[in-house]
């Protein structure tokens, strides 16, 4: 009882982490506007920034593994692999998410002191899109933390009977 209680919980955190990482990838990749300020077309996609290439690259990876790890996840062989790569996976998510965070900040509220204007008055649909990609990456990686955990309370309870 104690072992299938285990493996749903772990399935179901697995599910809602792979679907956060791929809804997060997709949202991103196409989010893109076109706005005409002062006569100027531009135009804003998440390929114009390195940091939301990283975080695109980073999510697309964590998406990766999750589906493999779904896959690989009722052997038991690899169960200390798997806890060592979702520590990995949930440290590059958090990185990812923290500089897209940055460059997210400056472009919705600019940079006084740097010169740098806000964007999101003239491109706002992308700002969304990228809002809302931020919200699921962030949603995978809060995942990955409680799989974290649950998985080190699992390895460490035998070990520490109480």
């Amino acid at each position: 009882m104690a072992k299938t209680k285990r493996i749903i919980i772990t399935i179901l955190l697995r599910l809602l982490a792979f679907g956060a990482t791929l809804s997060a990838t997709v949202v991103m990749v196409t989010s893109h506007e076109s706005a005409k300020v002062m006569n100027i077309k531009f135009s804003a996609k998440y390929s114009n920034s390195p940091t939301f290439k990283f975080y695109v690259t980073a999510e697309a990876i964590a998406t990766g593994y999750g589906l493999i790890v779904l896959f690989l996840s009722s052997r038991r062989s690899v169960d200390r692999l798997i806890v060592i790569l979702d520590v990995v996976i949930a440290l590059i998510l958090t990185s990812s998410i923290s500089a897209a965070l940055a460059v997210a900040q400056i472009g919705k509220k600019g940079d006084s002191h740097a010169g740098w204007l806000p964007v999101c008055n003239q491109v706002p649909k992308f700002c969304d899109h990228v809002t809302g990609a931020l919200i699921a990456g962030l949603v995978a990686a809060i995942a990955y933390l409680v799989l974290n955990l649950y998985s080190l309370h699992v390895f460490l309870t035998p070990l520490f009977p109480v």
